[in-house]
């Protein structure tokens, strides 16, 4: 059952939902290996990265933003490192958006270190592979490869020689050096790839899968509204009867199929091209952008339910069915132009949504998303013409096409308070807290279940005499997930839908109803709130190291954001399991630093700083401190992100943890373990 109600959430989208869920380690491939040819070796890293992304090279320019690239052998006197290490030239460019030189690779390519063999035994060799992904739009936080390859020993005679012969002394190849690709397959003995992002690539990113699917199903729902579903049989058979032959009916309606699909991707295409895909994602987490969303998604939904439909000019449906008229490629291209402005009082929200939320990702987002919805509204058209018999076992047009577009209006309905619950959060206002978040979706889909049972009616509907099964078995879906989050209203997590309402500490009851008055409130330390799980947090960095001090606990440093889907994802899924939680509460002491909080710095405070960049900004919020802190001290700019610090505020060798790479508890707990670990063998 949760798989199922999973799938109905699924198909709301969530503002967000597409941005953050990018894996370093799904779009960068590495391979390990080692070429030797006796007593000389090159331990080889195939690198293998995902269209429209990229790896910083090792040695970035002056003042760039990123993160190099490190490949390190970990030393061992079984060999001796030669030289720094090789890899092909970088591409190279300024962005004007960042104000930076950038330098990095893209596609396939092969970075080695060469090494000398000291060893007459076979042996073991361990390194590691550090790296940031980034794209056009924004960079993912770092992450690690660790590796190991088997070497082969050499000769006694071998090993004298190499021994003499060496003259390197460099044992950490954390020092590279970038240099020419034809030079780099000198030294190889071997032909380095350039990084062209069209080949040897690995798979696409899987946000850019997940656009393409949910696209591709607001297509197919799209087909079942009554603006589209009668234009099949319509038009098939307008192909079907002035085709003279049934080969050019079939190539007609895939020439039609095409061009719906073309009007689409070309409206994806604008949308990227003016560069709207960046200031969306920009725009994200800004309070008014999620207002004006909240606005246009009620507009949506008012319009699904039968209030008005929303229609272009008639002058461009005018001009576009005179063009249709004049037959051929032309006529056929603008036919499937009047279907997509005529079908637009149906297929406009549904479109707007999904231009917004791909736009939001950034990249080709907006045209792999077009290209979904494009290609399930052009299937039917031609697999129908190709076999027309199939027309006679489609159900006929009736009332059921306006009960498919009232329920994409309380999906719509629904989706429209995640938005204005981003912008309370962001402003903190406390006007939409958690359990009143969850009583509206409680009321909107317990309405959405009356209505599919036929217990209320809305303007266009037809007289339910009786219900179909598809029509109960949705409504027993739907209010199966009603009673699911009734528990909510009283502190159960509702893990299912974690990502949509606030977060469980900005509540009415933080602690649970039973213990939420009469005195009975719990208080942390001095200083702190009450955060995810119950935990008690600081929000001010300088208060929480001081206590961290105080107390003798490792200081946990978690860069969050009120907005930030991922974080409460974490939060709810990771946080609370088993071996977790208690650390959270009992070992280590944490300051939660939201970078969109919108309160005001004090005077004295709002400073200007410098960003690894050179770029100057000006503090003027609490969330630009921490954003500042964050990027300034760690070059990272996603969150979560997290961080474990000593006593004397150097950090804890065990690198960062994010919801990329440590969304899977055993992870986060082995993350967590070693830390504490760590900080208790410091104080010995």
């Amino acid at each position: 059952m949760k798989t199922v109600l999973a799938g109905l959430i699924l198909l709301m989208g969530t503002g967000g939902s597409f941005a953050q869920l990018e894996f370093a380690d799904e779009l960068v491939k590495v391979n390990f290996s080692v070429e030797q040819n006796e007593k000389e070796a090159f331990v080889v890293a195939e690198v293998s990265i995902a269209k429209h992304w990229h790896i910083n090279a090792s040695k970035l320019p002056k003042g760039s933003f990123g993160i190099p690239t490190t490949y390190k052998l970990l030393p061992s006197k079984n060999f001796k490192i030669q030289g720094g290490v090789i890899e092909p030239k970088p591409i190279e460019k300024y962005d004007e958006m960042a104000g930076e030189n950038l330098a990095y690779h893209e596609g396939k390519f092969k970075m080695k270190q060469k090494i000398a063999v000291l060893s007459t035994e076979d042996f073991e060799l361990s390194g590691s592979f550090h790296f940031q992904t980034c794209n056009e739009v924004k960079c993912l936080p770092d992450h690690t490869y660790d590796f190991k390859v088997k070497v082969k020993g050499v000769s006694v005679e071998q090993v004298s020689t190499t021994a003499a012969e060496a003259t390197d002394t460099t044992t950490d190849s954390s020092i590279t050096t970038a240099v020419d690709s034809t030079k780099a397959a000198v030294d190889s003995g071997e032909k380095i790839e350039s990084g062209n992002a069209g080949e040897g690539r690995v798979s696409d990113k899987y946000s850019y899968w997940m656009i393409f699917g949910l696209s591709f199903i607001s297509g197919l729902l799209a087909l079942l509204t009554p603006c589209v579903f009668p234009m099949i049989p319509m038009t098939v058979s307008y192909f079907t009867k002035t085709s003279k032959t049934k080969a050019q009916g079939i190539r007609n309606a895939a020439i039609y199929g095409l061009s719906i699909i073309g009007i689409y991707v070309i409206l994806g295409g604008v949308v990227m091209a003016t560069g709207s895909a960046s200031k969306l994602n920009e725009m994200s987490t800004n309070p008014w952008f999620n207002i004006a969303f909240f606005v246009l998604l009620i507009v949506f939904a008012v319009s699904f339910m039968g209030a008005f439909e929303i229609r272009l000019p008639s002058s461009w449906i005018n001009k576009a069915d005179e063009k249709a008229d004049k037959g051929g490629f032309i006529g056929i291209f603008f036919m499937a132009l009047v279907l997509a402005l005529v079908s637009f009082s149906c297929t406009g929200p549904i479109v707007g949504t999904l231009l917004v939320e791909a736009a939001s990702e950034g990249g080709i987002a907006p045209m792999i998303g077009m290209f979904g919805f494009g290609l399930a509204l052009a299937l039917p058209f031609t697999l129908f013409a190709a076999f027309p018999g199939w027309l006679n076992s489609m159900p006929k047009s009736g009332g059921w096409l306006n009960t498919v577009k009232v329920v994409l209006g309380f999906l719509e309905l629904a989706l429209a308070f995640k938005f204005l619950s981003n912008a309370d959060l962001a402003w903190q206002t406390h006007w939409l807290e958690r359990e009143v978040f969850i009583a509206i979706w409680i009321a909107v889909f317990g309405v959405l279940a009356m209505y599919l049972f036929g217990k209320i009616t809305l303007p266009h509907d037809s007289k339910v005499e009786h219900l179909s099964v598809g029509r109960t078995l949705l409504g027993v879906l739907t209010l199966t997930f009603v009673i699911y989050m009734i528990p909510g209203m009283w502190g159960a997590p509702l893990k299912l839908i974690s990502a949509f309402p606030p977060p469980m500490h900005y509540s009415e009851s933080p602690l649970g109803v039973g213990r939420a008055g009469g005195g009975a409130v719990e208080h942390g330390p001095e200083g702190t709130h009450l955060g995810p799980q119950n935990i008690y947090v600081f929000h001010d960095l300088d208060k929480a190291e001081a206590y961290a001090k105080q107390v003798g606990k490792p200081l946990f440093i978690d860069f969050t954001g009120h907005n930030c889907v991922n974080c409460r994802k974490m939060e709810q899924s990771v946080w609370g399991e088993p071996g977790i939680i208690e650390i959270l509460k009992d070992k280590v002491v944490i300051a939660s630093l939201y970078v969109d909080e919108r309160t005001e710095l004090p005077k004295e405070e709002q400073v200007e700083v410098v960003y690894p960049n050179g770029r100057k900004v000006i503090l003027k919020t609490v969330g630009d401190k921490w954003t500042a802190k964050q990027v300034i001290d760690y070059k990272v700019t996603s969150q979560p992100y997290y961080r474990m610090k000593n006593l004397d505020g150097t950090h804890l060798e065990i690198g960062s943890a994010s919801y990329e790479t440590h969304s899977d508890p055993k992870a986060f707990k082995k993350w967590l373990n070693e830390g504490v670990k760590l900080f208790e063998q410091s104080k010995k």
